[in-house]
């Protein structure tokens, strides 16, 4: 089991649990996608799997063992899981780019030269090995971005946590970014994406969690789980446009029932031009 959970609470000092009779399963690697709206505890449950916040109730597993919240425990786990966080500022602090990404090398007690060859080999991965001299304050924001992940990537963790990664970019910046966020999929990383953007979601994730008052209200494939309005409408998000196309385009034409919902542009248009092929009801019915 990647990520197991079961009947965590959590709660601040002030106000309501922020984290209340959770529970989730990750069986194997997989893109997933937490949704919600501000304040229903997914930043909260990203810190609780990287061990920065500890439940105060439940039961919490991590790569099918409990987490260990000894220093060296953590230490571990944080070399297993790292968090890139929404704002880069957060997270970079060194001078430039190479120092910052060598910090979490070097504290893990590499040499310089170690450090130097996989901070390069890492900013190369990414295309950014020319910015590593660049004054981190001279980054734009999607170079930002990119810099922060060298700087979890070079830990070699087998789970990242990602809060609001294509917050801020542009069409450009975020196809690099899911572009990135692909090959390290397809390198056996397990990814877990805090977004708003259930467009997003739908067309990149293979999982959905949906967060609601402290809970996962729904978690599946984003097939699924896509398809749950009441459940999307109660957690104050919007169902994405493909699955309300695609199932307005099944409901007028019925012989299209048997096919999947579109995952793309492309798979919409398909669905489209089957469903005008010696059809014209759908016209009335959208």
């Amino acid at each position: 089991m990647i990520l197991e959970g079961r009947d965590l609470l959590f709660g601040y000092a002030l106000g309501a649990p922020a984290i209340r009779n959770l529970n989730f399963a990750l069986a194997a690697p997989r893109r997933v996608c937490l949704l919600g709206a501000n304040g229903v505890g997914k930043s909260t449950l990203m810190m609780l799997l990287n061990g920065t916040l500890r439940p105060q109730e439940g039961e919490l597993a991590v790569l099918g063992r409990p987490i260990d919240y000894s220093r060296a425990g953590l230490h571990a786990l944080r070399r297993e899981v790292g968090v890139v966080l929404q704002d880069p500022d957060d997270q970079l602090f060194a001078a430039t780019v190479e120092q910052d990404v060598a910090f979490g090398l070097l504290n893990n007690g590499l040499c310089s030269a170690e450090a130097r060859l996989i901070v390069s080999q890492t900013l190369e991965k990414l295309g950014i090995l020319h910015l590593a001299d660049r004054p981190v304050h001279e980054l734009s924001l999607g170079e930002k971005k990119r810099a922060a992940l060298a700087g979890i990537l070079v830990l070699r963790p087998k789970i990242i946590l990602l809060d609001e990664p294509t917050a801020g970019l542009d069409y450009a910046g975020i196809t690099a970014m899911l572009d990135l966020l692909n090959d390290l999929y397809a390198g056996g990383t397990t990814l877990i994406v805090s977004t708003h953007d259930s467009d997003l979601a739908y067309e990149w994730a293979d999982e959905a969690w949906i967060m609601a008052d402290g809970r996962i209200a729904a978690q599946g494939s984003v097939e699924d789980v896509f398809r749950l309005a009441d459940v999307l409408r109660r957690a104050h998000l919007r169902i994405p446009a493909l699955v309300e196309l695609g199932i307005a385009l099944q409901e007028a034409n019925p012989d299209l029932c048997s096919r999947p919902l579109p995952r793309t542009r492309e798979g919409l248009a398909s669905l489209f031009t089957s469903a005008t092929k010696g059809e014209s009801t759908w016209q009335t019915k959208l």
